[in-house]
């Protein structure tokens, strides 16, 4: 492995706080090429759950290395496309969950959840469930205009955008100017002291970077129990996928005895983790003193689309990922819903790393993480591949030639050859200096 995934994990467990000599007791393997893209995707999986491991055995007190296997890594960042249930494969886009021409360009929506496909399709003024149906209203429309009457009406809708327009978006310039997530100590309460029993976390997240976060927090240990409201619960297949090592349980938190029910549990608990879109729990009464808050959302809790929902594909569309994918034909996607799984392993991370704070100092702990923040870090700092970087340009006999670079590099190495290639056949046949 390069410099280049060492260089991935430092930045990750850096912006987490963590020690900075932690970062060589990670060792990487496992198959190369994979999770292929123009993006460095791979680069932010294995760091993501490469900090995820650190952070486990720094709580911990373990002294042994952390091992991060790339084909363990991809196949877990594409988990949902593996699973089998009594050999069935699972559904993971509902039919309406695509790219559609618009009349200036193109639109993605996502229209899994029953609620979210009625909003779309109220949104457009269609009455037939159809592919057809929302492909000719959509067509009729330009993609922004979609993106406003689909989110109005509640439904999910996002506009492709390129780079470039992303970097002028007032939401894309608050994404920029921000910190890929935040760390907060909100009071002094006292270091909490936690009885012989597993760690506590309750669960109030969706599909799919709350869940990956939680799973992973179960498999270390954690007694995780999620909570789904009853006339909303999660779709079978992502609750197969994501629910492995957890309790689930429905509340409705409007009904009074499920409130007080639901209360108590939080009393007890040593973690929440939200994923609802920002100011969805502000009714309800969360702090605890001595609790670690983790709170994910897909744009950020700040910026004109602070409060809007999202999800990883929508986040792509938006953020110039898509279009950095595509091609000629039309828009693309990176090959996992990276942004989901790696903020997911980044927000186990964080709240590892923020219990071990807190139980060392003491403190209520709130960590902030968001989709887009991750989307930005993927194509802002991590290094990719750019020929450019490799290439240089010879004045000869044969004309200016643009060629690559030697790989061949040590101390001391010739930077380039000492001369230019010339006519062929033009020199004499002899030893230099004869």
């Amino acid at each position: 492995m390069d410099n280049t995934v060492r260089t991935g994990t430092e930045l990750l467990w850096s912006a987490l706080g963590g020690d900075p000599s932690l970062v060589d007791r990670v060792a990487y393997g496992g198959p190369s090429g994979l999770l292929a893209a123009r993006l460095p995707v791979m680069d932010l999986a294995r760091a993501a759950v490469a900090v995820a491991g650190l952070a486990a055995v720094e709580r911990a007190g373990l002294p042994g290395r952390v091992r991060v296997d790339d084909g363990a890594v991809a196949t877990a960042f594409v988990s949902e496309r593996h699973l089998r249930i009594d050999g069935r494969e699972p559904v993971t886009f509902a039919p309406l969950s695509r790219f559609w021409r618009a009349s200036d360009g193109w639109v993605r929506t996502h229209a899994n959840y029953p609620h979210h496909r009625a909003a779309l399709l109220s949104a457009l003024g269609v009455r037939e469930e159809s592919v057809e149906a929302v492909a000719a209203a959509i067509a009729e429309r330009k993609a922004v205009e979609t993106e406003t009457t689909v989110y109005a009406a509640g439904g999910l809708a996002v506009a492709l955008r390129a780079p470039e327009e992303w970097a002028a978006h007032e939401q894309g310039r608050e994404v920029a100017a921000r910190p890929l997530l935040t760390r907060e100590r909100l009071d002094e309460a006292a270091p909490r002291t936690r009885p012989d029993r597993p760690l506590r976390v309750l669960d109030l997240t969706r599909v799919l970077a709350g869940p990956v976060a939680t799973r992973t927090l179960a498999l270390l240990g954690a007694d995780v129990l999620r909570i789904d409201p009853p006339a909303n619960p999660e779709l079978p297949d992502q609750h197969a996928d994501t629910a492995v090592g957890k309790r689930t349980a429905a509340l409705d938190l409007e009904s009074p005895s499920d409130r007080r029910t639901f209360d108590e549990l939080l009393d007890a608990a040593d973690v929440l983790v939200t994923g609802y879109r920002p100011g969805a729990l502000d009714r309800f009464d969360l702090h605890r003193p001595g609790l670690v808050i983790a709170r994910l959302s897909a744009w950020g809790d700040y910026g004109p689309w602070g409060e809007r929902r999202g999800f990883d594909s929508l986040v792509q569309v938006a953020t110039g990922i898509a279009v950095t994918e595509g091609s000629a034909d039309g828009p693309g996607a990176l090959p996992a819903q990276a942004l989901d799984h790696g903020t997911g392993y980044l927000l186990a991370a964080a709240v590892l790393r923020s219990l071990t704070e807190q139980e060392r100092e003491g403190g209520t702990r709130l960590v902030r993480l968001a989709l887009a923040q991750t989307g930005h870090w993927l194509t802002h700092a991590l290094p990719r591949y750019e020929p450019e970087r490799y290439l240089t340009e010879t004045d000869g006999p044969l004309g200016r030639l643009r060629h690559a670079l030697s790989p061949v590099s040590y101390e001391d190495c010739p930077a380039g050859w000492s001369r230019p290639p010339g006519v062929a056949g033009a020199d004499a046949p002899e030893w230099l200096g004869a």
